[in-house]
């Protein structure tokens, strides 16, 4: 079975290390650094330095491929997932692109493709228990937090990220939108601070972001849901400061007679602060909480760093449940054909017993509590 994966960075390594024990694993990427570091770790995977931004190339590229998963920056995921998707092949992804995932779903069909995107912990575990339930239960109200932050925490912004600083901030600078009495309310992006005491992570703050996404169309009959993301206090704070001075704008601005965009130019500036390092303690932590029928149902999770695998947490978390998901297409127990976001995945009990399954057996458990 030879598996693709586009992407070498934190997550697209620690995808390509779990497949590699059963299967034959590719992974491309741009960085020579990054497929170097992935190679290190494992020599049996094969590293191929190319541009992914050559969608024209992807029919080529791909051509002995059984199933591609997608690790690329948001920026890129769209136009990514709709070349994987011309090309023929499963896919599952976990690029997170801002533009609606179920706009290729005709394509997906009419090229016989299954691609299960928004598969990481959140967007994805947190979809996918909401779909198991939603099968089972009417729901009058779905809330999920989450965040993923590093152990030790250092001024100003107590923040680490595997990933690209400007998947984050753009998160930080969309409007954010949630469902409150069957209505679909928008609010910024950083509103509506709580303070919330965590028993292994102390005091966070929550605050909104445009989290709930494919959800709201999918999920639109339950009358209230809502997501958080958790920092450590003081975070919206900083992010606000950088958005009132325009260090956020993605509108070019003319420095010196060169035009520069100050969203790019603030993400390569945090690109070093906020890089997590390869041995670098950080947990993930999530609440679920499902309300209907008179009783609640309560997901948590929380995990941290692998030390023996040297892996994080939030690749962890994040690229496991999409390696679950490829092996779940793998073993034919999801063969729909389209795009399918996981909470429509989840709906299916052997294909949400199967993820948790797989998860548990690398330690990342989602303890559940019923009341």
């Amino acid at each position: 079975m030879q598996i693709a994966i586009l992407g070498a960075g934190m997550v697209g390594r620690a995808m390509a290390i779990d497949l590699s024990d059963n299967y034959s694993v590719t992974s491309f990427d741009l960085s020579e650094q990054s497929l170097q570091l992935l190679t290190q770790k494992n020599k049996l995977i094969t590293a191929v330095q190319t541009d992914l931004s050559d969608y024209g190339n992807y029919k080529t590229l791909l051509q002995k491929f059984d199933f591609v998963i997608s690790a690329v920056p948001g920026f890129m995921g769209y136009k990514t997932l709709e070349a994987i998707i011309t090309a023929q092949k499963n896919v599952v992804d976990i690029s997170f692109f801002p533009e609606h995932a179920l706009q290729l779903n005709a394509l997906a069909k009419q090229n016989n493709v299954t691609a299960i995107v928004d598969c990481g912990v959140a967007p994805g575990m947190s979809n996918l228990i909401l779909g198991y339930h939603n099968e089972r239960m009417t729901i009058d109200s779905f809330e999920c937090m989450v965040g993923g932050l590093p152990k030790k925490r250092v001024q100003p912004f107590e923040y680490k990220a595997p990933f690209s600083p400007i998947d984050v901030l753009e998160e930080y600078t969309r409007p954010a939108r949630y469902v409150e009495n069957s209505h679909i309310v928008t609010k910024p992006a950083l509103s509506d601070a709580e303070l919330i005491d965590f028993d292994k992570a102390g005091t966070l703050e929550s605050f909104n972001t445009d989290g709930l996404r494919s959800i709201l169309f999918t999920m639109s009959h339950i009358p209230n849901m809502k997501e958080k993301t958790l920092r450590y206090p003081g975070h919206i704070d900083l992010m606000q400061a950088l958005i009132k001075a325009g260090f956020l704008n993605t509108a070019k601005v003319t420095v010196k007679g060169q035009q520069v965009s100050p969203m790019e130019f603030t993400s390569a500036l945090l690109f070093d602060q906020w890089k997590l390092g390869a041995t670098e303690e950080e947990f993930t932590l999530m609440t679920i909480v499902i309300k209907g029928e008179g009783k609640t149902i309560r997901y948590e999770l929380y995990d941290k760093y692998d030390a023996a695998s040297q892996t994080s947490s939030m690749s962890r978390t994040t690229g496991y449940t999409a390696t679950a998901a490829l092996n779940m297409l793998i073993n034919n127990l999801f063969t729909a054909k389209g795009v399918f976001p996981p909470e429509l995945v989840g709906s299916n009990e052997s294909c949400f017993n199967f993820i948790l399954d797989y998860l548990e057996e690398r330690k990342i458990i989602y303890v559940r509590k019923d009341s």
